[in-house]
């Protein structure tokens, strides 16, 4: 996985729980959804550039 897909990946993750918490916080569900999203979007990110490793070899 490149750098800088892996850190993309994982700044969507970071942002994604960071929305999630503070939604949570303020209780307001659509960030919280949002913040859920944001996450699952950065392991899909995540996981396909591993597959892509894995064939690269």
């Amino acid at each position: 996985m490149s750098g800088e897909q892996k850190a993309e990946a994982k700044g969507e993750q970071a942002k994604g729980k960071l929305k999630e918490t503070a939604g949570r916080l303020t209780g307001n569900e659509e960030m919280t959804a949002e913040g859920r999203g944001e996450q699952a979007k950065g392991d899909a990110r995540e996981a396909k550039e591993k597959i892509k490793d894995v064939f690269k070899d």
